[in-house]
C-alpha cells in the first residue's frame, strides 16, 4: 500500500466513524485536503477496494 493510499484510508475510516455513511471522492477532496483531485482519490479508493480494505456496497455509493 503507497503512502497516498494509507492516507486516503485512514481519511476515510475517520470520516465513516463520524458519519456512519459510505464516503464519496468529493467528500474526502474538501473535509481532508488530500492535496489530490476527486478523480485520483476515486482510483485509489478502486485499488483499496480490489484490495480488500474497503467495500462499495453499489456501483454509485461512496465507499466503506
Amino acid at each position: 500500500m503507497t503512502p497516498r493510499q494509507i492516507q486516503i484510508l485512514k481519511s476515510i475510516v475517520e470520516e465513516y466513524t463520524q458519519t456512519a455513511e459510505a464516503v464519496g471522492s468529493d467528500v474526502l477532496e474538501k473535509k481532508y485536503s488530500l492535496g489530490v483531485s476527486p478523480a485520483t482519490i476515486r482510483n485509489e479508493m478502486a485499488a483499496l477496494t480490489a484490495g480488500g480494505y474497503l467495500k462499495q456496497p453499489h456501483t454509485s455509493a461512496g465507499r466503506i
